[in-house]
Formats: C-alpha cells, sequence, structure tokens
C-alpha cells in the first residue's frame, strides 16, 4: 500500500491540482509578466511545501516524515524567497526554480530507490521526480533561450507533474477505500473518514 510512504490523497490532490493550475496558467498565458510568474509559481510552490510540512507533522500514518518534511520545507523556502523578493529578474527567479526542481526532483527519486520494496508502484514516484529534475537541468542549461520557451517548458512540466500527483492521489484513494471496506477499521483519525 502507497499511503504510508506518500501520504494521504488528500495531500497529494492539493498539490497536483496547484501543479496544473500552475502550468495551465502559464500555457494559457505564455506572455505573462515575469511579476505574475513569479505570484503564480511563488504561490504553487508555497501551497505545495506546506501541504507537505502539514502532513510530515501531523499524518500519523505516514513512515518516511524526513522525506517529506524536506519536500515541505524547500517548497516554502522557494515560494518565500519569490514573494519576498517581488522585483526578482527573470535569470534570479530561473535560478529558484531550477534550485527547487533540483533538490525535490533528486530526493524524489533517492526516496523511490530507497524505497522500492517497500512501495508498489515506486516508479511514478520517480517519475515525479524525473520530470522536476528535467525542469531544472532545462533551465540550467538554457536560462537565456527566451522566456516564452522557458515558460512553455515551466508550463508543461509542471502540468505532467501536477497529472502525476493527481493520478497517485486516486491511487492512494483508491487503496485507502479498499482497505477500509475489507477490514471495517478507518485510516484517518477517529471519527473523520478515511483519508
Amino acid at each position: 500500500m502507497m499511503r504510508p510512504y506518500i501520504g494521504s490523497w488528500k495531500r497529494l490532490a492539493v498539490s497536483g491540482v496547484a501543479a496544473v493550475l500552475f502550468g495551465l496558467a502559464t500555457l494559457v498565458w505564455p506572455g505573462v509578466t515575469l511579476w505574475a510568474l513569479v505570484v503564480l509559481w511563488g504561490a504553487f510552490a508555497f501551497v505545495d511545501g506546506i501541504t507537505a510540512l502539514s502532513a510530515a507533522i501531523t499524518d500519523r500514518l505516514l513512515v518516511h516524515r524526513g522525506w517529506v518534511a524536506f519536500w515541505g520545507l524547500t517548497g516554502i523556502a522557494a515560494g518565500v524567497v519569490t514573494f519576498l523578493w517581488p522585483s526578482i529578474t527573470a535569470l534570479a527567479l530561473l535560478v529558484v526554480i531550477a534550485t527547487w526542481a533540483l533538490l525535490i526532483g533528486i530526493s524524489q527519486i533517492a526516496f523511490a530507490i530507497a524505497a522500492r520494496k517497500e512501495i508498489p508502484r515506486a516508479w511514478s514516484v520517480a517519475l515525479r521526480g524525473v520530470l522536476l529534475v528535467v525542469l531544472g537541468v532545462l533551465l540550467v542549461i538554457s536560462p537565456g533561450d527566451g522566456a516564452l520557451g522557458i515558460t512553455w517548458a515551466i508550463g508543461w512540466l509542471t502540468f505532467l507533474f501536477g497529472t502525476v500527483q493527481l493520478w497517485l492521489a486516486s491511487v492512494v484513494r483508491h487503496e485507502t477505500h479498499e482497505l477500509t471496506s475489507q477490514t471495517g477499521i478507518r485510516t484517518g483519525r477517529p471519527g473523520h473518514a478515511a483519508s
């Protein structure tokens, strides 16, 4: 069962929705101003970070809290940097996004490899990491390839990351509800539905 290793389906769904919305926003408005891109990306990174950190602190079923807390703190830090530095330059924004993507992506790949015997579908966790590493590498290799190209790359890769995250949320939700119906034991907090 994936639930104890990657967290509740609700957290994954919130993170996935945030990523999909950010990805779609950058694809629908490719000529978005730098300020708007900073705000959109900062909001995505912050929401993703808050949901991960809150899961690491409160999710009593989570086995690998350290990994999830690292993902959360990294997202919060990236979001805060973008909000506290509203006049960030395009190059500096790319460095922040690339650093976040590489840190989270590499750690998710490492986590998937380390927990591959414990987690069914560990490849899907690694896939999230690979998408982020690809984004980070693209931003590092060609930061000056034009704002439109970078915006498209950020939009598509974030959208795909969010889609994988939403798929994982549906898998975990299905597993949780299946376990609850088989055992009659709720996996959430007492008095709450399984999460």
